[in-house]
């Protein structure tokens, strides 16, 4: 008795004791670990998703009491809700400001989601739209149909800036990516191509501009970007243009993610590397075709819009997407709203106020990331950077 106690006491103490207490604070440990990893980095979005839609709100009203006949908050909100009153405030609010509106939300989300598949999709933070051609490709043809075959009707001219647009992208993508061998160079391919196409389509409509006044007004109002005298016709013409681009950029979310570690890591995963940049660009050039066709060439929504969403949440294009959704018709519209004020009575076109906006917060932005790269290593800027420091000394060690 006095043997087998002993042999049977401590035998089933260890394993009663210590199985319990390695499992039990496991799971406890992975699911407290669990929430504070898994509710952490969704704080920062959640608040900054809520600011962007508490803007847009807020923003959207402006937009139907600002312009060149100021009304008060109560009556424009008024005017807003009652559609088939016969008032001066509400023909003014559905005649004219809520078609500028709505034009300027889809513009808005339309160039912040096309900017975050671009830079994604190149590796490149600086890559933008424009880079495909989409805006040249747009002039071009609204210039060839306004000077060559005299179209004048801003519906007629509405697709031939998407179909334009649509050419110049599928050009630009045939000739940068196909065939192309290394990552690299298929990307450095692609760039190459749109700066080729841009002052290609450029030429074309400065020889037509130059000799055909009626094309060369047209252009001169287009050009520089402007949501004035919209209509819902065109707005409507070119939403089933971004609702296609923005489900497919949320349908490659995840090839994307694979992507962005490189090629042949994506392609070790599973992941149809030519057929997501395909997908990808067909997003890209609904998104920026649609938002050029509507208010012409509105630059640094693209561009800035990603970079500043990144410093507040983070590279994570899971949370980038969905906030760029917000804060793109937020700069947009700021900018149209803030272009109304300037200089009355008359006003400002959105693609100055953007440039004036855009332009030194992206220097601010760039800077900021590529001092943040220096100490920590994970900024886009600061990647390159990093892989070129990484092969320098194997570089010398070869030579050596």
């Amino acid at each position: 008795m006095s043997s087998s106690h002993p042999d049977t006491a401590p035998s089933p103490h260890p394993h009663t004791n210590t199985l319990p207490r390695q499992s039990a604070p496991s799971p406890a440990i992975t699911s407290t670990s669990g929430k504070k990893t898994g509710r952490a980095p969704l704080a920062p979005w959640v608040l900054a998703f809520m600011i962007g839609i508490v803007l847009l709100v807020f923003l959207a009203t402006l937009s139907f009491a600002v312009g060149s006949r100021m009304l008060p908050f109560d009556k424009a909100i008024d005017g807003f809700l009652h559609p088939d009153a016969r008032t001066v405030e509400a023909r003014i609010i559905w005649s004219k400001r809520v078609p500028r509106t709505f034009a300027a939300l889809l513009v808005g989300a339309a160039l912040a989601v096309s900017g975050v598949l671009m830079q994604v999709l190149s590796r490149n933070p600086l890559a933008e739209p424009g880079l495909l051609g989409v805006n040249s490709g747009a002039a071009a043809s609204v210039v060839v149909g306004v000077g060559v075959f005299g179209v004048s009707s801003p519906f007629v001219q509405l697709w031939l800036a998407l179909a334009g647009s649509g050419v110049a992208a599928a050009v630009v993508f045939m000739l940068g990516l196909i065939d192309s061998r290394s990552s690299f160079d298929s990307m450095a391919r692609l760039v190459l191509t749109g700066v080729a196409v841009n002052a290609c389509l450029g030429t074309i409509t400065g020889i037509i501009t130059m000799f055909n006044s009626r094309a060369f007004e047209s252009h001169r109002f287009w050009v520089v970007g402007s949501l004035e005298n919209r209509t819902f016709d065109q707005g409507l013409s070119a939403l089933p243009f971004v609702v296609v681009g923005i489900v497919l950029a949320y349908v490659l979310i995840g090839p994307l993610r694979a992507l962005a570690l490189g090629e042949d890591v994506a392609s070790g995963l599973g992941v149809p590397v030519t057929l997501v940049r395909g997908v990808c660009i067909v997003a890209i050039m609904c998104l920026c075709g649609a938002a050029t066709a509507i208010a012409g060439p509105i630059g640094f929504v693209g561009l800035v819009v990603p970079h500043a969403v990144r410093l507040l949440v983070g590279v994570n294009i899971v949370r980038v997407l969905p906030l760029s959704l917000v804060y793109g018709p937020v700069l947009v519209l700021g900018s149209d709203v803030l272009g109304r004020v300037v200089v009355l009575p008359g006003e400002l076109e959105a693609g100055i106020v953007t440039a004036f906006l855009g332009a030194p917060a992206l220097m601010v932005l760039v800077m900021r990331l590529s001092g943040g790269s220096k100490s920590t290593g994970r900024g886009l800027l600061g990647t390159r950077a990093q892989q070129g420091k990484q092969a320098a000394p194997s570089a010398k060690a070869g030579e050596a």
